[in-house]
């Protein structure tokens, strides 16, 4: 059953880089990627049952943080051109 479980998160990570590699968009690419981590996550928690691994959802926690930081972090960087959240201008978001 599980092992039936870890064979579809592989697939779906693998159509996760697939889109990833062929994505029309930037952002269709940037979804993909953050889908592939949100596999490996699960991948993750799967083997650390099977293997009887408690604390292998631990790693996978700390996975997911990264995975989403890093999401976050990417999207910032699309919009303004730089992490700080400020444009060239030195104006943040809410200012005018």
């Amino acid at each position: 059953m599980f092992a039936a479980a870890m064979a579809g998160v592989l697939v779906t990570m693998a159509l996760a880089l697939f889109r990833a590699f062929a994505g029309p968009s930037l952002y269709d690419r940037i979804l993909a990627v953050n889908s592939f981590g949100t596999a490996t996550v699960l991948f993750i928690a799967v083997i650390g049952f099977l293997t009887g691994r408690p604390e292998f959802l631990d790693l996978g926690l700390v996975y997911a943080l990264l995975n989403f930081i890093g999401t976050i972090a990417v999207l910032k960087l699309m919009q303004y051109g730089n992490l700080t959240g400020k444009d060239a201008e030195g104006e943040g978001e809410g200012e005018a």
